[in-house]
């Protein structure tokens, strides 16, 4: 392993380091306030600015696929079986991990294959040298041959060192891969208690209870054995399973209890709710409380929103906040998610996935009066009906201050397929203030392809300022989006909790320039099956002032950085008392 650098002593030696300016410590992380008692819903107050409606010019952002160039010469196989096992239909997606603390983003890929073939293909672990990737996979110890689906990156024991975690259909444990620190990994699914052997797709870290270490939540899809498939017809041949013909499956949730071990909550913290058939989850503050709430995607059924009421309690709220139904009280055949603040009023709001004939939901989170679907409102209703969209991402490309959406497409299989077909072209949309627009003609090459796109993760992975995306298709190779928008000014901020986790998971972040506030938040889970960088990259547009960056931790230390010039990474460590 001489060929690998490591970095022990010192993070992130290419970057500035910000330490404390101000800070100050809100109510303890475990203690349950009385002004806030169970089973209430408390939207804080946030500081007053106008909401900007003003309609702007959009300069539309631009990529390159550059995954062969690169040296990513990866394959999701789904399998073809006979009978058109239900697995196959999924996919898969990937996660961002600095493995070996060198500053560079690697890629971790799941694989799939023949789902009843025991000689299944690895898993796939991509190290990044100077902006090309290496497998590296048997060099790190990675072997994981079941027919995976989600990766979650987290640092589960603070440690420093980035952890893998990946879920596996039923009847085949989750794994838990532990970062050794040495550039190799160690499987402890079993013994940390996570091997779960239900179906699961997405997954999150996120540190829900605010101790300081990070939780895991695990989404759980049908009850459907591979090895004994519920036979499904059409025109009396074998088809693609409909959902809502097989039986729910919980998703669960583990509490870390800083030890190396986990256990499952999600029955006693309210965790659960009725036809769960989960897809996508999204971790995030809705309410601006301080702590983190869970918003799970459910595939013909309604969606859930756990509001977090602290010490490990959550209720179900999306009925009652407005986020289980479209604007006409349907549930959809909801995939990914996503959050950011389109609108700019300080609360993050929800974009959703779906099934092609439907469209893709856009809920404003309208603060104490909840979620909306604007969608029609926004101009983003028929430009998404003929699409069947999975991994997504809501991000400033062009950082002119205003987000765009990247949604990766395509259909579950020939036999049922509609809309644009089986095969479909990814899309890119623009924000101009007000509406909406399909930039996918302007944004380069690979959005006129026609692919099975499923995952799709955000990172700066050539570390010049801005977002690239990696998008895992079936069955083709995946791509990596070099971003070559022309861009604005820009600001690009990552996270090194000491109180708070050490991947800074949960941390909210308000910049200010003038009249411009912007917010943002590391989420955690979001998109499909998939996990982004945790850097947030704030577009500034034409503006050049230094900016004032206020952050809260996941702790309830507040920071603030009042003069930050632009056009610079930032690597913000949480101060100590």
């Amino acid at each position: 392993m001489s060929q690998v650098h490591f970095v022990r002593l010192v993070d992130f030696l290419l970057v500035i380091v910000v330490l404390a300016v101000g800070c100050h410590k809100s109510e303890p992380a475990n203690k349950s306030s009385s002004e806030n008692p169970p089973n209430t819903f408390v939207f804080k107050p946030r500081p007053k600015h106008s909401v900007s409606h003003e309609v702007v010019a959009i300069t539309h952002s631009r990529f390159a696929d550059v995954a062969l160039d690169t040296g990513l010469n990866y394959v999701y196989q789904n399998g073809t079986d006979s009978r058109v096992l239900m697995v196959e239909s999924i996919g898969a997606g990937c996660g961002w991990i600095d493995y070996d603390r060198d500053s560079k983003w690697e890629l971790y890929f799941p694989q799939g294959g023949n789902p009843t073939d025991p000689n299944r293909p690895n898993d796939t672990l991509f190290r990044n040298l100077d902006d090309q990737f290496v497998d590296v996979t048997p060099f790190a110890g990675i072997t994981e041959r079941e027919y995976s689906q989600g990766v979650a990156i987290g640092d589960f024991n603070n440690d420093g060192f980035d952890d893998i975690f990946v879920t596996n259909i039923q009847g085949v444990p989750d794994e838990l891969f532990e970062n050794q620190g040495d550039g190799t990994f160690q499987k402890v699914a079993a013994e940390s208690g996570t091997s779960d052997l239900k179906w699961s797709t997405s997954a999150a870290w996120a540190d829900l209870d605010r101790d300081g270490d990070l939780d895991l939540y695990v989404c759980n899809y049908v009850v459907y054995d591979v090895f004994s498939p519920i036979p499904c017809l059409k025109d009396g041949k074998p088809a693609t399973c409909h959902p809502r013909d097989i039986r729910d499956s919980a998703d669960e949730c583990y509490e870390n209890l800083g030890d190396g071990t986990f256990r499952p909550v999600s029955r006693t913290s309210g965790l659960n709710g009725p036809l769960n058939r989960a897809l996508g989850v999204v971790v995030a503050d809705f309410d601006n409380d301080g702590w983190p709430d869970i918003y799970v995607t459910n595939d013909t059924t309604a969606n859930f929103l756990f509001m977090n009421q602290r010490r490990f309690q959550f209720t179900e709220s999306a009925f009652r906040l407005g986020a289980a139904f479209d604007a006409i009280g349907a549930a959809h055949a909801s995939m990914g998610v996503t959050t950011g603040d389109y609108d700019r009023d300080g609360n993050l709001d929800l974009y959703i996935t779906g099934f092609s004939g439907e469209y893709n939901t856009l809920y404003r989170n309208r603060g104490v009066h909840g979620f909306q679907d604007v969608t029609a409102i926004t101009g983003a209703v028929e430009m998404t009906r003929p699409k069947l969209g999975w991994g997504v991402t809501m991000a400033d490309f062009n950082q002119d201050g205003h987000p765009e959406i990247i949604t990766a497409n395509g259909h579950i299989g020939r036999d049922v397929a509609d809309g644009e077909g089986f095969e479909m072209s990814a899309q890119l949309l623009s924000f101009d203030g007000t509406k909406w627009l399909d930039s996918s003609p302007f944004a380069g090459p690979y959005f006129e392809r026609k692919l099975l796109g499923r995952g799709l993760a955000t990172a700066d992975y050539d570390d010049d300022g801005d977002l690239d995306v990696a998008i895992v298709h079936q069955n083709s190779n995946m791509a990596l989006l070099r971003n070559e928008s022309n861009r604005g000014n820009w600001l690009k901020l990552m996270f090194t909790g000491r109180t708070s986790n050490r991947r800074g998971i949960g941390t909210r972040v308000v910049v200010t320039s003038d009249d411009l506030r912007l917010t943002q938040e590391v989420v955690g889970g979001s998109s499909f099956a998939s996990t982004m960088q945790p850097a947030l990259i704030f577009g500034i547009g034409d503006r050049r002032t230094p900016v004032r960056i206020e952050i809260q931790w996941p702790s309830g230390i507040s920071q603030i950085l009042e003069s930050a010039a632009v056009n610079q990474a930032l690597i913000i460590v949480e101060p100590l008392e």
